[in-house]
Formats: C-alpha cells, sequence, structure tokens
C-alpha cells in the first residue's frame, strides 16, 4: 500500500477558507479574491460555480487542473478556455462506493452542463482507490474525505478545489496555499505521485503556457 508523505512546501500558507457575498473573508481573503474575480471571468468556470449546487452533493469542489489553468490563462493573456481539456468535478460520498453511483452523479452532472464546451470528469473521491492501481501500477489507501483527497493532487498549484457556500460566497480549499498559482509556479507535491507523472504532466503543460515557471522534480 502506498505510504502517504503529506510534505507541506516550507512557507506555504494552506488555506481552508470562504469569501462572503461582500468580499470579505479572513485569512488569504486577498488572495482568494484575486482567485475568484479571475475563475469568474470565464464564463464556462462561472456557470459551473454557480449551477454546481442544483447537483445537490453537499461535499464537493470543482477544481484541480480547470481551476490552475483558467488562472494561467488569465495571467498569461490567453482565453479563459484556451488548453483546458476537462472539468474536475470532485466529491465525496462513502456510503456508495458502487461504479454504478458515480456514472449516475455524473450522467446528472452532464444533462445539467450539456451547453459547455468542455468535458466533465466526475470523480467520487471516496472510491479512487478501488481503481487506482490499475491505472496507475501501485495502490493506495482510501481517503478519508474531499480535502484528504485534494491534499494528494500531483501540484501545489493544481491542488485546489472551489465551491460555491451556499450563502452567496465562496468555499476554497487550497492545502499548499495560492502562491504557486497566482505566481505562475508549477511544484511538485510528492505526497502520492511519481516523477513520471509530474514530468508528463509537466512537459504537457509548458508547450501550452511557456511561461510556467516549473520546479524540477529534484529541485527542492
Amino acid at each position: 500500500m502506498f505510504q502517504r508523505r503529506f510534505d507541506r512546501k516550507k512557507g506555504a500558507a494552506p488555506l481552508n477558507a470562504s469569501l462572503n457575498a461582500a468580499g470579505e473573508g479572513g485569512y488569504g481573503s486577498a488572495q482568494i479574491g484575486r482567485l475568484i474575480d479571475i475563475v469568474l471571468s470565464s464564463p464556462t468556470m462561472e456557470k459551473l460555480l454557480r449551477s454546481a449546487p442544483r447537483l445537490g452533493l453537499g461535499d464537493y469542489y470543482i477544481g484541480a487542473g480547470c481551476v490552475a489553468q483558467t488562472v494561467w490563462n488569465r495571467l498569461s493573456g490567453l482565453p479563459p478556455e484556451y488548453g483546458i481539456q476537462d472539468i474536475d468535478l470532485v466529491y465525496f460520498d462513502d456510503a456508495d462506493l458502487s461504479e454504478d453511483g458515480e456514472r449516475r452523479t455524473a450522467l446528472e452532472a452532464e444533462r445539467l452542463f450539456a451547453e459547455l464546451p468542455i468535458r466533465l470528469d466526475v470523480k467520487n473521491e471516496a472510491r479512487v482507490h478501488l481503481w487506482y492501481e490499475r491505472r496507475f501500477g501501485y495502490p493506495i489507501e482510501p481517503y478519508g474525505s474531499l480535502e484528504e483527497a485534494i491534499d494528494t493532487w500531483p501540484t501545489t498549484a493544481t491542488a485546489i478545489g472551489v465551491r460555491a457556500d451556499g450563502q452567496g460566497g465562496w468555499r476554497v480549499y487550497a492545502p499548499y496555499g495560492l502562491d504557486d498559482l497566482l505566481g505562475l509556479i508549477v511544484r511538485p507535491n510528492k505526497v502520492q505521485i511519481t516523477r513520471h507523472i509530474y514530468e508528463a504532466k509537466t512537459a504537457r503543460w509548458t508547450s501550452r503556457w511557456p511561461g510556467l515557471n516549473v520546479v524540477p522534480w529534484d529541485g527542492e
């Protein structure tokens, strides 16, 4: 079983915070406000974030590459949807680990967002351990929460989730903070991924966003 090593980047400030409808929040609210402004400037992301509560999932986030790449596009002067291949909508339901349950949720999301131009990738993070070894070649332990799953995502910049908070504001979970994301820095998160996965992802990303500052796998 793969043993996770939660190795937060030195100096990184984790964010698990809300920004209310008036743009007010606690620690990190200025960065969160900037992030939300950027993400909502994308018509696709705005539609997703404002409509996703209609799925009734409760414990969910829109996150990973679609959020990070929307930011990279804005900071690079590119169209908001440039280079984004799919949209990660993740949720956590450990009461239903079935593939059929996950498929039903995915179909509901696809119906709700049928007009969007980017493919949805809907996953129940509570069941990832059931197929991870088959796809990536090594087993992992079950996640205990949606946030624990995000803690393992491949880079500090893409380890991020955003959702509406149900009160007109926004909830952001970024376990490694927002400095790297807003600074166009891609840094490996070695909690779970391998060097091969990281280098394949960064090679693909830099072909589309050459302004990214990629930290080598052995760079820290």
